[in-house]
């Protein structure tokens, strides 16, 4: 049958990594899938860093709809095992350090101008930076080998909506395209498809700043491990580049996502296994003002300029795709539904890649639309709308806390408090989940859970405040997370260390109702059965 003549059960536009996972599952479902790319693969993309919460929620969907090569792609080690041509970056946690312009980094003797906080006791099951360009392909190469119809290469012109189902038309290759499908799910992103053919339009996420942006792939990116300086001595000799304090951190910072922070914006840097590095910053639209980042490369070198450790760090690095510049990051759009359609979280909103939150709330929406897809062929109005509450509720409470995180940015103490708010909630709901516990852990950071959903808007709030106690902020904070608190977050001995240590999951059993065995079970069906350690937070 021609393809202009079919009908299709799922029309989804859009080929990264979620529209092509999602075509997978619909395929397993027996579901007829067109799938449509308006570029090809390999392509440049960035939103490339999982986090622990990431990694199970593919594994529960590679799990449920029989996907065993995507579930490979949940922890390095079975990565690097089944797919080493696939590029990617060792995460083993979440390293900060907090600069001053203009000014050099040196460690401090209590560690106040960093934290380290860990993900992963080991590299075996540590998470991953997705190498987007060789990740998206592999997800549709899956997605086409289940009988996923792919066409990529074209440019969609038209849509609308009749009684028995979606009509879209494009371009390919000069050639008319049409397609017709039961339903359909929008994957192309903030400002996609959808957005712009339905004129759906934004609204500003309440609480989060303007913030503008520009990144690129780098090579050559020196390691952040060897910049590092010791402080000047008490007598003012200079320092000596390239030597580390004498402790010895719970993992490399730059085997994470390294974040360089400092007042008013924040750089990214993931390190890739292929030589390829992925930075880029996030600022104040002044900053970006005075920075000129719309001019790419010159922005990025007057932006260094300001930070000289950092500057150092990119000494010999090189861009080997053009730089992005983003004017407006955040983005929200208030209808994400229709009567046969539906966007991906991703297509959505967005916020800022600073606690990774995108991969988990798209899996979350990728979630939900899959057990829709299992109930019929196409989800009922009310199914749609409690869809389109669960994405919202989701990036609103994400939306509160780093919103929050960006206005203490160039407030270490507070910013370094307040996000012990995000660890707690991720490290608990992930054991919880991973213990079958899921009651214990209702909605995304816990936002379902009693008392903390308004403990942290409540906090959340009061960290705006620029006359802020930060003795009494981490009182409140520690209260806050302390029935949630199973991986030793706030123990102020660990000078913003933060390892993964089993003896902290063994004294807040009670917090999760488990047992010894159970806690030791679940252990062991994870490959965390290791004297020291437990899983770790993200």
């Amino acid at each position: 049958m021609p393809l202009n003549h079919e009908l299709f059960d799922l029309v989804i536009v859009g080929s990264a990594f979620g529209g092509s996972l999602l075509a997978s599952i619909a395929r397993q479902l027996g579901r007829s899938v067109v799938l449509i790319e308006r570029e090809s693969h390999p392509r440049f993309a960035i939103g490339e860093s999982s986090t622990p919460l990431t990694n199970l929620f593919l594994e529960q969907l590679a799990d449920r709809y029989g996907l065993p090569r995507i579930r490979t792609f949940s922890k390095w080690g079975t990565w690097q095992k089944n797919h080493p041509r696939v590029a990617a970056g060792l995460k083993r946690g979440f390293s900060f350090y907090h600069h001053e312009l203009s000014k050099p980094w040196y460690p401090r003797e209590d560690r106040s101008n960093e934290l380290l906080v860990a993900a992963s006791p080991n590299d075996e099951i540590a998470d991953t930076h997705w190498y987007r360009p060789d990740f998206d392909a592999f997800f549709v190469e899956e997605a086409v080998s289940l009988g996923t119809v792919y066409i990529d290469q074209t440019e969609l012109i038209s849509f609308s909506e009749g009684p028995d189902g979606v009509y879209l038309r494009g371009v390919r290759q000069s050639e008319p395209m049409e397609f017709r499908g039961r339903f359909l799910v929008d994957a192309s992103g903030a400002r996609g498809f959808l957005w712009k053919q339905l004129h759906l339009g934004e609204e500003p996420l309440a609480g989060f700043p303007d913030r503008e942006a520009l990144f690129t792939h780098f090579s050559k990116v020196g390691r952040w491990e060897s910049c590092i300086a010791s402080p000047p001595s008490a007598s003012g000799d200079l320092p000596q580049s390239g030597q580390m304090p004498k402790a010895v951190p719970p993992f490399p910072p730059d085997d994470a996502a390294l974040h360089h922070v400092f007042p008013g914006g924040w750089i990214w840097v993931l390190r890739f296994n292929n030589g390829i590095t992925s930075a880029g910053v996030s600022v104040d639209p002044k900053i970006a003002r005075d920075l000129h980042l719309e001019a790419g490369a010159a922005g990025w070198r007057r932006m260094m300029e300001r930070l000289p450790s950092v500057a150092a760090q990119f000494t010999e690095a090189h861009a080997v795709h053009p730089f992005v510049h983003l004017p407006s990051v955040a983005f929200f759009c208030p209808q994400s539904v229709g009567r046969r359609w539906a966007l991906l979280p991703s297509a959505m909103g967005f916020l800022d890649p600073l606690l990774s939150t995108g991969f988990p709330l798209t899996l979350l929406g990728i979630r939900h639309l899959a057990e829709l897809l299992e109930q019929g062929m196409v989800p009922s109005p009310k199914a749609l709308e409690i869809y389109a509450a669960e994405n919202r509720a989701n990036l609103e409470i994400a939306t509160e806390l780093v919103g929050a995180l960006h206005h203490n940015l160039g407030r270490p103490a507070i910013f370094q408090t307040l996000s012990m708010l995000y660890f707690a909630a991720a490290s608990f709901s992930e054991t919880a989940l991973r213990l079958g516990k899921a009651d214990l852990a209702p909605g995304f950071l816990l936002r379902g859970r009693n008392g903390f959903r308004e403990s942290l808007r409540n906090l959340c709030l009061k960290a705006r405040a620029d006359s802020l106690s930060s003795t009494d902020f981490v009182s409140a904070i520690t209260e806050a997370i302390e029935p949630i608190n199973v991986a030793g977050l706030n123990d102020s001995s660990r000078r913003n260390w933060y390892p993964v240590d089993l003896t902290d999951l063994r004294k807040s059993r009670g917090k999760l109702t488990a047992s010894e065995r159970e806690i030791g079970e679940m252990l062991h069906r994870c490959g965390m059965a290791i004297p020291g350690s437990i899983s770790g937070v993200g």
